[in-house]
């Protein structure tokens, strides 16, 4: 061990000094580091000495400096601002306010540090990404299980392994302190960013005019500090490995040469979401048509999800349950931050761009199933160990296991890092190009592989600048004022900033179907009369009880799901059948879109009852009920049938036809529902997902929009209040939409749980029958 632990010690102090040089990751400029150590002596001036690196190294800048360097400084500031979410010269954007203590002092960090509003923020932010991706947090777990037949019980303890802590910094002043919380606001919802930024008013002087640097450090100490342009992050990833005395051997080089990471099911989201993530649409960046069908392929890209509906807006399906990796059936498939789609009409199959999982996904539209077509993937068998980790929340899904490490014994091999947009040429392959149309892949459809890449905007627009040209072409026929605004608010392209929008409109007969990122929306243009409309969707309620309001028990311990305001109510009640009503009273100034469909409703029996709500249903399903509340049921079967037969024949066929009534009258909303209880104690937990919107009548007619988004924000506010996005902020980002606040669809949770204390079965006269009652509750809900 001690020997081990020289060996580090050594390693870090060798790499204080230096940078390994990305050789592997050919076409990459060698990086030009700037270290920091301790001067040896009392001289307070900054001394740079460059070092001419051998055997393959990079070149290497050297600066001594006393402790009072401003780069110390900005450590001491990064330290000091960990514990506090906003301080007088702080304010954290995106971070959970129930985590205190944002990181720990001792660690290893990569800070990003600079004005990250200028420039091309997605190319920097994809960088720090990849990084982040490879080097996050890996959940360690030990399992003692009981084997009885069966598996009875199983406790998991949870151990975090070494990690390193990613965050961004932007320096701002106060004249535009205001102005840069918006802008950032909109970034951090456009780049889909995990890691928490801060806002910064104190000022640290720029090196070498760099606007964006990136500083590694280890326990706040002797930074790396690298430069944003011609960055090497396969050096980087060598710097993090040894910093971060990681026990395996590294795969950083393999990550960063062939970039593709297939992402846990247990997926870290921005904790920014607690307003915007309830809008009906979170970001939808892009969509696609067929015209043939009368289908729109809306990619709703935060909620990771992509929504298919008529021309008009009556939703017909969805693809996508949760954020993570998995082939399957629409209702159980993942992706992650999907982007750009592409029909297929002759297999009648939709592509789709799997944006931050760097892969592309084909889904059959007739079969309602999705595979991965680029990268390749390996089917491996499930087993018993497979299924825990299933069950505990923490499965890597081995079914669909990409061949990844095969990939990257070639160095040189290819792969998709962020693709955004999608085209398909005359000949069975697509073109993939990224947001920033820096990078374009061809992928051959029939091997799945990548046939060619082209860097740089102007090798692709002289290659396949006819293809893009002629799509952008229908941007003519849109308002320029409004085509600014929509090209400002998703721009990464500096030559031809139309670009940016390649991807966010289809042609649809007479009209332009289009995408608002900054409102959350879908317009509709006619290009003859100009006319422009919002697109009202319907039949939402197909979209069933979204992903981030609940989850199957057996994982909500692991998830770090945002929780929601409860409404809990307690019952002493005598054992049998038990009729439930929940009167729902909605906010006032609001309406529901729709009435409440079923889908949208999920319940879960704990203890001693049995929910028997869907039992009418056309899909039954199974009932979450231990061994000893069967043996209950089958006692309380058992009595019906000698005391009555004829009353446990009319109750059997009662409870069949027994279905869940959804009704709404006297301004609220009823969720009837009816369970059978038997001895102990018992749980019935219910969710529902309530889509909103103001109601359009006098008290809101005369309101201003700022007035109107306030309402929104607190009708919103109550149900999850743990982010640093306050109201102020949240209304800021609905009035740069210009869209009319009172149009805008949002999701109201209700989270109702009812604790049921059921009394022992009464006593007959002759004290051997027991005596089965039916009884009823009405629990009243104020939203």
């Amino acid at each position: 061990m001690s020997s081990s632990r020289s060996l580090n010690l050594k390693k870090i102090s060798w790499l204080s000094s230096r940078i390994v040089s990305g050789n592997i990751h050919r076409g990459y400029r060698r990086p030009v580091a700037t270290c920091l150590a301790p001067s040896s002596g009392g001289d307070r001036n900054i001394v740079s000495n460059t070092l001419v690196g051998t055997r393959g190294f990079a070149s290497v800048k050297r600066v001594s400096r006393a402790s009072s360097s401003p780069h110390a400084d900005l450590l001491s500031y990064v330290r000091a601002s960990l514990d506090k979410l906003e301080g007088p010269s702080h304010h954290w954007l995106n971070r959970d306010t129930e985590n205190k203590q944002l990181f720990k002092e001792k660690g290893t960090y990569v800070v990003l540090v600079g004005d990250l509003l200028n420039g091309d923020p997605s190319c920097f932010f994809e960088k720090l990404k990849l990084l982040q991706q490879r080097f996050k947090h890996v959940p360690l777990f030990t399992i003692m299980a009981t084997k009885q037949g069966f598996l009875a019980e199983f406790s998991v303890i949870l151990v975090k392994s070494p990690g390193v802590c990613f965050m961004g910094i932007h320096f701002s002043d106060q004249a535009r302190i205001t102005d840069d919380r918006a802008a950032l606001a909109e970034l951090i919802v456009k780049e889909y960013l995990t890691f928490p930024v801060l806002l910064s008013e104190k000022e640290f002087p720029k090196s070498s005019g760099e606007e964006v640097r990136y500083f590694v450090f280890r326990d706040f100490k002797n930074p790396l500090i690298y430069q944003d342009k011609d960055l090497d992050i396969a050096s980087v990833a060598k710097a993090l490995d040894s910093l971060s005395q990681d026990t395996e051997k590294s795969k950083s080089v393999k990550l960063f040469t062939n970039t593709w990471s297939k992402q846990a099911d247990a997926i870290k989201e921005p904790h920014f979401s607690s307003f915007l993530q309830d809008l009906f649409l979170y970001f939808p960046g892009c969509i696609s048509a067929d015209e043939a069908g009368d289908c729109l392929f809306l990619s709703d890209s935060n909620h990771h999800r992509i929504i298919i509906s008529t021309s008009t807006g009556e939703i017909l399906d969805s693809i996508g349950c949760f954020p993570g990796f998995e082939d399957g059936e629409f209702e159980s498939a993942k992706m992650l931050r999907p982007a750009a789609t592409l029909y297929d009409e002759e297999d009648d199959c939709l592509y789709i761009v799997d944006s931050e999982n760097h892969a592309i996904r084909r889904a059959n539209i007739k079969t309602r199933v999705l595979e991965t077509v680029y990268p390749k993937v390996i089917k491996k068998s499930v087993g018993l160990w497979s299924w825990i980790m299933e069950k505990i929340g923490f499965e890597k899904d081995e079914e669909t296991t990409v061949d990844a490490d095969a990939k990257s014994e070639e160095s040189d091999a290819p792969s998709l890092m962020f693709p955004w947009n999608i085209l398909k040429r005359d000949d069975d392959s697509l073109v993939v190009i990224n947001k920033s149309f820096s990078k374009l892949w061809i992928i051959n459809l029939a091997s799945g592989e990548i046939e060619e890449v082209v860097e740089g905007f102007q090798g692709i627009m002289e290659i396949y600048g006819e293809l893009i040209t002629e799509k952008l072409s229908l941007l003519k026929h849109l308002p320029s004022t409004w085509l600014q605004q929509q090209t400002k608010a998703i721009t990464s392209c500096k030559e031809q900033p139309s670009a940016a929008l390649l991807s966010s409109f289809s042609e649809f007969g007479d009209d332009i179907v289009m995408t608002d990122t900054a409102g959350q929306r879908v317009l509709k243009l006619n290009r003859e009369s100009g006319a422009c409309s919002s697109i009202q969707f319907s039949n939402i309620g197909i979209l069933g009880l979204p992903y981030w309001l609940s989850t199957p028990l057996e994982r909500v311990f692991n998830l770090l799901l945002t929780e929601y305001k409860k409404h809990t109510s307690a019952i002493l009640i005598n054992s049998g059948k038990i009729s439930i009503r929940l009167s729902i009273e909605i906010p006032q100034c609001t309406e529901l879109v729709e009435p409440l469909q079923e889908s949208c409703i999920w319940r879960q029996a704990r203890g001693s009852i049995t929910e028997v709500s869907n039992a009418g249903s056309a899909v039954e399903p199974a009932e979450k009920v231990g061994v000893s509340q069967q043996w209950y049921d089958e006692l309380d079967n058992l009595a019906k049938e000698i005391v009555n037969p004829e009353l446990a024949e009319e109750d059997e066929k009662e409870q069949e036809e027994d279905i869940s009534e959804v009704s709404e009258d006297d301004g609220r909303i009823h969720i009837d529902c009816s369970v059978n209880t038997s001895p102990g104690t018992s749980e019935l937990i219910v969710y529902a997902a309530l889509y909103l919107r103001l109601a359009k009548n006098e008290e809101t007619q005369g309101a201003s929009q700022e007035e109107l988004a306030r309402r929104i924000a607190d009708v919103l506010n109550p149900a999850r209040n743990m982010t640093t996005m306050d109201e102020d902020l949240f209304v800021k980002v609905l009035l740069k939409s210009k869209r009319e606040v009172r149009d805008i669809v949002f999701l109201k949770p209700v989270h109702v749980r009812i604790k049921f204390d059921t009394l022992d079965h009464p006593k007959a006269d002759n004290s051997r029958d027991i005596i089965l009652t039916d009884s009823s509750a009405q629990i009243d809900v104020t939203l």
